[in-house]
């Protein structure tokens, strides 16, 4: 007998998830979304991702399934690999891992044993947790040393790095970041890794659409692996991706799969075919310059209101607030509930050499991805960052925040998401 419920719709069987996406779509389109490893997809991604692709297993490779009735979904893995190498030009993809973490994971199994050192950089100086994080495999079951950025000038010191790395021998040099706003050296990585017989793992989930675009040196021909996220600046699903060389391809397929993850989620495969088909269009790259304006003219207008940007501002998507300057006592953790408040979506982050806890901080991580999706330009960051620092001088304040709240209100009826 069919199932009762199989041609319902979601608000007749279940309301209040149905009402709790319908106010999140309403959040999203009132809000300005400035965390910078977040994006607006487009309605075919969107379309792909809850498509009927969901309904089936498809374990293994295109052409190596260990189910039956795979032929669409063959054809839909292979079309994502092909467009991830043509974007990248690169002889290898695997579009399987489910997120970052994941593909890292798979990267590590297949470069490393339990007990080979990593070389990385400190989460505190803009690493990722995946990167040898105490608290996370990649730091629980490896020896994991760290690199940070130079006190002065809070860039990376490249001849600190050679030290570590000549000292140390890493198996895996580890470049990449979730919070630094400067241009990545992968060149001179890959040369310090060569140096010392270690492989290079580039992970460049946040910069993954800017190096798609040109605007950022490519990883591909210095790292031996290249990980990234599908969602950030290159606008897809949630989901990861692993890039290499043909004579790496075999086994980091491996172990991706059965090495690390089952069955692959082939609606998010399906949508990051979809996203990667629209970065290969030329509008691609003029949204991603469009990204690097708007966050140079947001960097300038938050230094004009008196705050201290991290290395002096920046070359990517994301800048580094320190806060300190306009407001001492304010913590980033105040900060970002109040904006929150305000209608401006951010978070709060730790900055180098930072003496409050992760769980306060003194700064923000900002990015202009989302903002410039919806269409915001160079004038409008000038008073993004107006809206922001009349935000935190309301200490909080609650009718002042309500004022700023509308101010923003009416700014997102100026640049709507939908139609």
């Amino acid at each position: 007998m069919k199932h009762t419920l199989l041609n319902h719709s979601l608000a007749e069987v279940d309301s209040k998830i149905a009402a709790l996406i319908h106010a999140e779509e309403e959040r999203q389109e009132s809000t300005l979304e400035l965390i910078a490893s977040e994006n607006h997809v487009s309605r075919a991604v969107r379309e792909a991702v809850g498509s009927v692709l969901t309904n089936k297993y498809a374990e293994g490779y295109p052409g190596k399934r260990y189910y039956g009735g795979c032929v669409h979904y063959d054809v839909i893995e292979d079309l994502a690999r092909e467009r991830a190498k043509q974007m990248f030009g690169c002889a290898h993809a695997n579009v399987q891992p489910h997120c970052g973490a994941n593909a890292n994971t798979a990267v590590f199994l297949a470069a490393l044993k339990p007990g080979d050192t990593i070389l990385s950089l400190d989460l505190a100086h803009g690493g990722h947790l995946t990167h040898g994080l105490k608290v996370n495999f990649s730091g629980a079951y490896f020896n994991v040393v760290h690199y940070g950025v130079d006190r002065k000038t809070e860039r990376f010191d490249m001849a600190e790095v050679r030290r570590l790395a000549r000292e140390h021998k890493p198996k895996l040099v580890i470049c990449g970041a979730s919070a630094y706003p400067r241009t990545i050296d992968f060149a001179a990585f890959g040369e310090i890794a060569r140096e010392v017989g270690a492989l290079m793992l580039a992970d460049v989930a946040h910069i993954a659409g800017l190096i798609v675009a040109g605007i950022h040196p490519s990883s591909i021909g210095h790292a031996t692996f290249t990980t990234t996220t599908t969602h950030k600046t290159l606008r897809g699903p949630r989901g990861g991706l692993i890039l290499c060389d043909a004579e790496h391809g075999p086994l980091v397929d491996k172990w991706v799969f059965p090495g690390s993850q089952g069955g692959p989620l082939m609606h998010v495969i399906a949508g990051k075919a979809v996203a990667f088909g629209e970065a290969l269009r030329p509008e691609f790259k003029e949204y991603q310059k469009q990204i690097v304006v708007n966050a140079r003219a947001l960097a300038e207008a938050l230094a004009a209101r008196g705050y201290r940007l991290v290395s002096g501002g920046t070359d990517n998507h994301l800048m580094l607030v320190d806060l300190r300057p306009a407001f001492a006592d304010v913590t980033g953790k105040d900060a970002e509930a109040w904006l929150e408040q305000a209608g401006m979506i951010t978070n709060k982050n730790m900055i180098p050499f930072d003496e409050r806890k992760p769980t306060q901080t003194s700064g923000l991580r900002l990015g202009t991805p989302a903002l410039t999706t919806r269409g915001l330009g160079p004038a409008e960051m000038s008073r993004v960052a107006e809206l922001l620092h009349a935000a935190l001088s309301t200490r909080g304040e609650a009718l002042g925040l309500q004022r700023v709240r509308e101010e923003v209100r009416e700014m997102c009826k100026q640049f709507p998401l939908a139609g």
